[in-house]
């Protein structure tokens, strides 16, 4: 890191990347195919309902 001193000087401490931001490539699906596909995601199952017996 030492023939790097201008970055370490910038990055020291910081991070490169935000927490919760995440890309990837879809190859050849369109839009649509993605839109569809988020339309038809299901909301998490409820874990508030367990008992013990």
């Amino acid at each position: 890191m030492s023939e790097y001193k201008v970055l370490r000087k910038w990055y020291w401490a910081q991070h490169l990347w935000a927490r919760g931001y995440w890309v990837a490539s879809s190859g050849n699906v369109t839009g649509e195919v993605w839109k569809e596909y988020i339309k038809n995601q299901k909301p998490p199952e409820r874990d508030d309902d367990f008992t013990v017996v």
